[in-house]
């Protein structure tokens, strides 16, 4: 038997993490969540994802600040794909995030099929 892959929600709102987890175990992930980048930073140093969904938007530690520290690891850790979901919806915002090492770029609010997906797409199948 192989296991789900696994998605780690980094987002501040609890709301979007329940929204994504709900969405997601549906599909037949494993979902954990993290408040912000400091706590995902630990959380992937534990056990490693299949695949990041990373807030711009969030206290102590912001989306870009955690996916640039995230891309300067060695792989494993550096090469996990990350999806970036944000309310920020210009080209500059968008340009900054595949700098910072977004994967993919959707602006909130995202639909649950895209989000189903994308994911999918990322974590290289379906769970």
């Amino acid at each position: 038997m192989v296991d789900a892959k696994r998605v780690l929600v980094v987002d501040d709102a609890d709301l979007m993490r329940r929204y994504y987890r709900q969405i997601l175990e549906t599909a037949g992930y494993t979902v954990d969540e993290a408040l912000n980048g400091i706590e995902a930073m630990e959380k992937l140093l534990e056990n490693a994802p299949d695949l990041l969904i990373v807030d711009i938007n969030m206290p102590q530690m912001d989306g870009m600040t955690f996916l640039d520290m995230l891309r300067r690891q060695p792989l494993p850790h550096g090469g996990i794909p990350a999806l970036v979901t944000t309310t920020e919806a210009k080209v500059r915002d968008r340009n900054a995030a595949r700098k910072a090492g977004a994967n993919f770029y959707l602006t909130k609010p995202v639909g649950k099929q895209s989000l189903v997906d994308h994911v999918a797409l990322l974590c290289g199948g379906p769970a």
